[in-house]
């Protein structure tokens, strides 16, 4: 029970995180799973796959695709208003962090 409402919890993080990244330069999948893992996250890549493409159905993030190594990549990077989200989530998340901090 508890696991399944930090799931639900961290999602938002995950999301947050993703949105981050991307607006910095492009993403794909394997490398996002691996740093969100440095950070403690510990998903699949059943559960961050789709996580990418409900963003980018929300018009979050934008995906192109490019040939690597003879395999179609898929990098995903913030668009506008994956950018005005991550402005307000860390607003959020700022007043957050310092009303539960101590």
């Amino acid at each position: 029970m508890e696991e399944k409402v930090l799931r639900k919890l961290f999602l938002g993080f995950i999301q947050i995180h993703i949105l981050h990244h991307a607006k910095e330069h492009p993403i794909f999948g394997l490398w996002m799973l691996e740093e969100l893992r440095e950070h403690g996250y510990n998903i699949s890549s059943g559960t961050l796959y789709p996580i990418l493409h409900s963003m980018e159905s929300d018009g979050l993030l934008s995906k192109e695709e490019k040939n690597v190594e003879g395999k179609i990549r898929k990098y995903y990077r913030a668009t506008e208003k994956g950018n005005r989200v991550l402005i307000e989530a860390r607003k959020k998340a700022y007043e957050l962090f310092k009303e539960i901090k101590d």
